[in-house]
């Protein structure tokens, strides 16, 4: 199936590139965790997470000893970039073979790279998960998709990126969780929340606390599982619990009670006159819900969203 190079918003049906999709999240929990072993904790996690760039995802750079070094996904040559500060690179082709494989591959070329890491053989936050030495069933790779969910990607960080701005408080970066494979944006109210208690496969209770130890509004965009097609999403922790009954736009958007947040199809969105404009109502109307719900101060952390080139004023509430 031929896409025009111009289309901004490519189709991304799930049942169309599911078997790529699950490979991929593997791949990038294994070059998600070279990050994780090298790189000194911060705060939710924000340590280990990927990066959209011009050509697909990246690691950006890793510290090491007496040097750093970064992994790249290609998506458009279909590579995986290896540069060291020092200037010596390794490139893998990307191609359809197992996620074992993919592992022996990489963690060869880090040693030849003169690189030493070890990483948790275990996937995070897949139920019944293989472990990555031993998974010989997922073994997709299908370029054109692959190629596909990056675009999604570049639009959504780039809105993402836009949304963010209008905000004064405590905000995470946009960045790429490999554990649950999805982009995300998160704000915070700057109070505490209670403790996490919830069990999330492959991942310690101890992370998952600090990971929500304050009030939370947060959304992202996910390619889909668990009987749901490509979404953007928004979320609150706590769960107020009149967050559900809120009323948020687009009209397309629903709340979905399993996962507990709210939902916009992304194919909702690629098919809106304006997807930017249906996208940022998305954004807008689900934090306002959050916040309200919450009892959030939103005249003290918001603001009018930011333009190229002119410098803000910090204060003034969004109208």
């Amino acid at each position: 199936m031929n896409v025009p190079a111009n289309e901004a918003w490519p189709a991304l049906p799930l049942s169309e590139w599911r078997g790529t999709c699950e490979t991929l999240q593997l791949w990038t929990q294994i070059v998600g965790k070279i990050r994780l072993a090298r790189t000194p904790w911060l705060n939710h996690s924000w340590h280990v997470t990927l990066y959209v760039n011009a050509r697909g995802l990246t690691t950006s750079l890793i510290p090491g000893d007496g040097r750093g070094f970064e992994i790249q996904f290609d998506f458009i040559e279909h590579v995986l970039d290896i540069r060291t500060t020092s200037g010596t690179d390794a490139r893998l082709p990307l191609r359809s073979e197992s996620v074992a494989d993919f592992h022996d591959r990489l963690m060869v070329a880090l040693r030849d790279l003169g690189i030493g890491v070890a990483i948790n053989d275990f996937p995070c936050e897949i139920a019944g998960a293989i472990p990555f030495t031993r998974d010989h069933v997922h073994a997709s790779y299908d370029a054109e998709y692959a190629n596909r969910f990056w675009r999604v990607l570049l639009q959504a960080d780039r809105v993402f990126k836009e949304f963010r701005t209008s905000f004064l408080g405590k905000c995470s970066p946009v960045h790429f969780f490999w554990g649950s494979f999805d982009l995300a944006l998160t704000r915070f109210s700057g109070r505490r929340a209670p403790n996490f208690s919830g069990d999330v496969p492959g991942v310690s209770a101890k992370v998952m606390r600090e990971a929500y130890s304050h009030e939370v509004s947060s959304a992202g965009f996910w390619p889909g599982g668990r009987g749901v097609d490509a979404s953007f999403y928004s979320y609150a922790y706590p769960l107020p619990p009149v967050f559900a009954k809120a009323k948020v736009q687009p009209e397309s958007a629903f709340y979905h009670g399993e996962l507990g947040e709210f939902l916009l199809p992304y194919e909702a969105v690629r098919s809106a006159t304006n997807p930017d404009a249906a996208l940022l109502n998305f954004l807008d109307s689900t934090y306002a819900a959050a916040a309200d719900a919450s009892g959030w101060d939103r005249a003290a952390l918001e603001c009018p969203p930011g333009a190229a080139g002119i410098c803000r004023e910090p204060a003034g509430r969004r109208t």
